[in-house]
């Protein structure tokens, strides 16, 4: 609903979020970044590449398949990639089953 009222009120040309003269400037990302952080109460330390790896691992996470994920962060090789397998795996064994919470005896 958000995304529909911003593209109707600001009406981008090229790119879904443009400054006045075209793409964001890098410097101009960590400003709003920053604020973003500020504003949600976020305590870790969030930067572009941050927003990329968790963009990364959800899709992964999510089934979407590793060549595609390769595909869009625009990776060479595919073992640049199957690093999100990893930290995807690690949060997959993390997960506890709902029974190992249940006190038996």
């Amino acid at each position: 609903k958000d995304l529909r009222y911003y593209y109707k009120v600001y009406k981008p040309k090229d790119y879904l979020f443009e400054g006045n003269k075209g793409p964001y400037s890098p410097s101009s990302v960590l400003r709003i970044l920053k604020i973003a952080v500020e504003k949600g109460g976020i305590k870790k330390k969030v930067t572009p590449h941050t927003l990329r790896h968790s963009f990364a691992t959800h899709l992964l996470e999510d089934g979407t398949d590793l060549r595609y994920i390769q595909v869009l962060l625009g990776h060479n090789s595919s073992q640049t990639t199957e690093i999100y397998t990893h930290v995807a795996n690690q949060q997959l064994r993390s997960i506890k089953s709902p029974f190992d919470s249940i006190n038996l005896r």
